[in-house]
Parts: C-alpha cells; sequence; structure tokens
C-alpha cells in the first residue's frame, strides 16, 4: 500500500511569540508543522541557534547544538517532544504552544521523576532472567534489526511482533521480567523500558 504525505502547515502569532524574553544563547526547534516559521523567528531572536525539527523518538537536531546554547525553544502543541529534550540534553527547555498562545517549560522535578523511574527500569532489566523485545509493525516504527541485535546479546530473549499494542496482553507473559520497547518511545510502562535507555550490551 502506498502513502501518501500531505503538508499540513500550522499558523503561528508571532506577535505573541516576541513576549518570551530569553537573554542566554538558546535553540530553536520545532515540529513539523511549525517547520516553516523557524526562519522567521531566527530573525526577531538574534540571539538564538537554528535547530530544526524534532520527534518523540529523534531529537538529533537538539543535541546536534547543545553543546553551543543555554536552552531551547520548541514550537508545537505536544508535549512529550520538549520532554525528550529536556531528558537527552539536560538543557531547560520552553515551549510555545501556537494553538493556545501560552508560554511554558519543562520543570527540573518532572525531569528528574523520568529519570528515577529509568533507574529503576534499569535495575529490573539488569535482574531480569527472561526478556521480552516489542516490534511494532507499523512503517516508520519498525526495527526489526535492533531487536535482532538485542536477542543476540540477551539470554533468554523473546521477540514480539505487534501492530496495536495492548499493554493488558503482556500480562499473559507472567515469566517475562522485562520488556524492551524497540518501536515509539511514548509507549510507557513501569516494566518496560526504551531500548535507546538501556546501556551498551
Amino acid at each position: 500500500m502506498k502513502t501518501l504525505f500531505i503538508p499540513a502547515k500550522g499558523t503561528l502569532n508571532l506577535k505573541q511569540l516576541k513576549k518570551l524574553k530569553i537573554k542566554n544563547k538558546f535553540g530553536l526547534l520545532s515540529s513539523v508543522q511549525y517547520l516553516h516559521h523557524l526562519p522567521k523567528i531566527k530573525k526577531i531572536f538574534k540571539n538564538s541557534i537554528m535547530g530544526g525539527q524534532v520527534l518523540g523518538c529523534n531529537i538529533t537536531n537538539a543535541i546536534k547544538i547543545s553543546s553551543k546554547v543555554k536552552s531551547f525553544l520548541y514550537i508545537g502543541s505536544a508535549y512529550f517532544h520538549p520532554i525528550e529534550i529536556a531528558l537527552k540534553t539536560n538543557l531547560p527547555v520552553n515551549i510555545f504552544n501556537p494553538l493556545t498562545e501560552k508560554f511554558s517549560q519543562v520543570s527540573k522535578q518532572e525531569v528528574e521523576n523520568i529519570k528515577n523511574q529509568n533507574k529503576v527500569k534499569l535495575i529490573k532489566f539488569y535482574s531480569a532472567k527472561k526478556y521480552g523485545i516489542l516490534v511494532s509493525a507499523k512503517k516508520g516504527q519498525y526495527n526489526l534489526k535492533t531487536a535482532i541485535k538485542l536477542q543476540n546479546k540477551l539470554k533468554n530473549s523473546y521477540i514480539f511482533i505487534f501492530n496495536t499494542l495492548n499493554l493488558q496482553e503482556l500480562e499473559n507473559f507472567q515469566d517475562i521480567d522485562c520488556w524492551i520497547n524497540t518501536a515509539c518511545p511514548r509507549i510507557n510502562n513501569k516494566n518496560i523500558i526504551n531500548y535507546q535507555d538501556l546501556p551498551k550490551i
């Protein structure tokens, strides 16, 4: 089946955005809907550096410029993107939501809570005797190669392929001590750890 991609560009109130005051040099990031606005925002904020588009599962553009900035400004309505930026760069992330025209910031406490949750998941990973490796069959999330690499490195590991994941179904496999997610990192559960958060094994 062929996939048709239709660009959907979002509108942005630049007058409202101008109210934001950031003294230090910061990086400009956005979701794809607002990417075309970044050059205009760059002209308004002379102390900004263009980063580009980010996804919840791919913040490469943020990491590339993280050593050159003191913080980030994310333009978009989804909250999981800026959280991932804060987690991976350890820098403050300001948010402007074009839909509500409101400003916010990822709190240090929230970042700390997620880091602590990940530490608990790592402890479960290290102590596990049997692993389940989750693979999504959806285009863009299908990551079987990574799953196979993990399976080759982990004893007693099994690959589970799904289209739509029902977390309750995982309860049918009581012998699995730790689930490793190779699909969208937004899949969250106390017994599921994202493969990106694993140590090199």
